[in-house]
């Protein structure tokens, strides 16, 4: 669905946008302007448009599954796709420093930071190995992953309750299917927030990563 509406959109591109267009390009420069290039710059960030814009509105996508009837599990409450996305992210920033810094450049730019003391690089080297190793693709994974996870128990036990109190209960405990059907309604709206922040954090810390990986120092 994600591919055909953009292929729409492509296809249907006037100068005089219509409003599809318009939102089209209101999401797409959104990405461009206050994730990427607010991190990166404007001219760092070209070579990564693309790939920031495919990960954040891939995450979107899947987020939104969540709270689509007869759906109702977001396909990144499972851990596949997030860390596919998260082992991207890992390739681009360690394929992006390499080549900016050369591998032992990369190295010693992460693992010995200015500034340090050398004794304490015994303790900071190691950490900062398990940083660019696990770290960062790990909190872009799970981060995502336990999100959509919770917010996925809460529908469930919402509308758990609310099939239980509306269909097998009886006399007054029917009211509070009421009430369980309204937060069910609440945490939909919620989850649809959380939908385009977790996009967006995911984005913001794919840039971030990589733009640390270009950096002369950390």
């Amino acid at each position: 669905m994600l591919l055909t509406i953009f292929v729409i959109a492509a296809n249907r591109a006037r100068l005089v946008p219509n409003r599809f267009q318009n939102a089209i390009e209101m999401i797409l420069d959104f990405v461009r302007v206050n994730v990427i290039e607010e991190i990166m710059g404007t001219e760092r960030s070209k070579k990564y448009v693309k790939m920031i814009t495919t990960i954040f509105l891939t995450v979107l996508a899947f987020n939104l599954t969540g709270i689509i009837p007869g759906l109702n599990l977001a396909g990144t409450a499972l851990i596949g796709v997030p860390l596919l996305l998260a082992l991207w992210v890992f390739v681009a920033y360690w394929v992006a420093g390499i080549k900016k810094h050369g591998f032992g450049g990369y190295l010693k730019a992460n693992l010995f930071p200015p500034g340090i003391p050398a004794p304490i690089y015994v303790i900071v080297a190691p950490i900062e190995l398990l940083q660019i190793l696990i770290i960062r693709p790990a909190s872009l994974a799970i981060r995502l992953v336990a999100n959509m996870v919770a917010g996925h128990i809460m529908l469930v036990l919402c509308f758990s309750a609310t099939q239980f109190f509306l269909i097998e209960s009886s006399g007054g405990m029917k009211a509070f299917g009421v009430l369980t059907f309204a937060g069910g309604f609440a945490f939909t709206l919620f989850e649809l927030l959380v939908a385009g922040l977790q996009a967006y954090i995911f984005a913001l810390l794919a840039a971030v990563y990589i733009n640390m990986s270009l950096e002369e120092e950390h």
